[in-house]
């Protein structure tokens, strides 16, 4: 009798998991992403496809270029193909609110990953800690510039992510009185992070260090400190190979605040294939950030 009980739950069990994957491909997911120009958007997009194929739903990305009127076609776009659910990761956290409320209209629930729409309630938020990761980069930079000097900042002030990193980096600020934020600069790109650190340093001869909000803004920034006599200690954000590799060769690069967006794009799926099922999520998903450090503060 035991074994024929054993026999039934194990039919019933295999039964249940078919079931699942059954209605699990059944999930069409869409998603659009900031950009595909930085390799953590290329990493997260990759984890995305993975983890859609293990659960069986099938997702299709589109990029948005950082441009906002592209990001909102490509959400009305995923609207007219009648997805199941809607993974954004906002262009601009406030301006994103009108696609949001656009897919909601049409009965489609969102989900953000990596930033944060403003104004507007969606069904979970997956996202690195960026205040945390903030308070990582401030209490690094009191360190290794043993409590005193001039620090800057380069920004992206749209971005409710940065926003978030940038306060938990003052915040941590506040337990080193003598380190002293003197400048703060947006600089998106690349070559607008070098024009933001170049600037700075002009202003600022003796800037001791420079919180880059993103990898390409803390490369920048250990490209103008090396112009400026290599005195400036540099800490980003983000933590993807280039950046680390550069870590590893400029002692002044001291360090980076690492995500994880192989465990972002993987999560925010599985998390798109409960809410089509209407199981319940949490609103909010951080995932904790670690540190890359140079062998000289390690």
């Amino acid at each position: 009798m035991f074994r024929r009980r054993s026999l039934l739950a194990a039919l019933v069990a295999s039964l249940a998991a078919t079931a699942t994957v059954a209605h699990a491909a059944d999930v069409k997911i869409g998603a659009s992403l900031l950009t595909q120009q930085h390799p953590f958007y290329v990493e997260l997009a990759n984890a995305m496809k993975a983890e859609a194929a293990k659960d069986h739903a099938q997702i299709d990305i589109a990029i948005a270029n950082q441009d906002l009127s592209k990001q909102i076609a490509d959400v009305q776009d995923f609207v007219t193909k009648k997805v199941d659910v809607i993974v954004i990761s906002p262009v601009d956290s406030k301006g994103v609110k009108a696609a949001v409320l656009t897919a909601q209209r049409a009965g489609i629930p969102v989900i953000t990953v990596d930033i944060s729409a403003q104004g507007v309630e969606v069904a979970s938020h997956i996202a690195t800690d960026n205040y945390a990761g903030g308070l990582q980069a401030g209490a690094l930079m009191c360190k290794v510039l043993g409590g005193k000097g001039k620090v800057g900042v380069i920004d992206y002030p749209t971005i409710q992510s940065v926003i978030d990193r940038v306060t938990g980096f003052k915040k941590a600020l506040e337990a080193c009185p003598d380190v002293k934020i003197v400048a703060i600069q947006p600089g998106i790109t690349r070559a607008d992070a070098l024009s933001a650190a170049q600037n700075m340093l002009q202003a600022n001869p003796d800037l001791a260090g420079i919180f880059g909000f993103g990898d390409d803004a803390a490369m920048a920034a250990a490209v103008a400190g090396k112009s400026a006599g290599n005195h400036v200690k540099v800490i980003g954000f983000d933590g993807m190979p280039e950046a680390r590799a550069a870590v590893d060769k400029n002692p002044n690069f001291v360090g980076v605040i690492r995500q994880y967006p192989d465990k972002m794009g993987a999560l925010a799926v599985d998390t798109a294939v409960k809410v089509a099922e209407k199981q319940a999520v949490p609103k909010l998903q951080p995932v904790t950030p670690g540190q890359y450090l140079n062998a000289s503060v390690k």
